[in-house]
């Protein structure tokens, strides 16, 4: 099991059932999923970008990412529907658990000048989005392999019925949220 979720379910359960006064255990606000979106728009001129997002974020997750393409097209942007465009994985239970823990404890302080992570970034019902401007702040990734940098987005979703469950999850599961 891994060191988070373990931690959740000894100590942190008891005491957000205590802290949000809720009834039951089952009502305590827990992770449902992590999604992990890489968005390359370059990847319409060069593909071998997104062959390299790919494997760098199947690195990052210890899972296999997975192709997105375009939902419709756009003129503009010479975007035709179909046309890879990013990459995304998604992660549950164990996966997400120790997905979130190196988030926390060894990526999020390898972030250049971090004061933390924004506490208004919630959705109004619980689930947390965060943007990381840079994949390299994962040991994972050896830098000098590293064609481009590429930034990712985190979505962390949780059973939180409201902003204020999920950030009282969030912050007992150690996110550094700014003050």
């Amino acid at each position: 099991m891994a060191r988070l979720k373990d931690t959740y379910q000894a100590e942190l359960v008891p005491q957000l059932k205590n802290d949000l006064q809720l009834k039951n255990v089952m009502e305590v606000p827990r992770i449902e999923k992590i999604v992990v979106n890489m968005g390359l728009g370059e990847a319409i001129q060069n593909i071998k970008i997104l062959e390299s997002a790919v494997i760098e974020l199947t690195k990052i997750t210890a899972q296999k990412a997975v192709v997105t393409k375009a939902k419709k097209s756009i003129a503009t942007f010479k975007l035709r529907e179909g046309m890879p465009i990013g990459c995304m994985v998604t992660l549950r239970r164990d996966h997400a658990y120790e997905f979130l823990d190196r988030l926390i404890s060894v990526g999020l302080p390898r972030v250049r000048d971090f004061k933390g992570v924004s506490p208004k970034a919630f959705d109004g019902r619980g689930n947390y989005t965060l943007g990381i401007k840079e994949q390299i702040i994962f040991p994972e990734i050896d830098f000098d392999k590293v064609d481009k940098v590429k930034g990712l987005n985190v979505t962390i979703v949780t059973t939180a019925r409201t902003d204020e469950e999920g950030r009282a999850l969030l912050a007992s599961l150690g996110m550094p949220f700014r003050k």
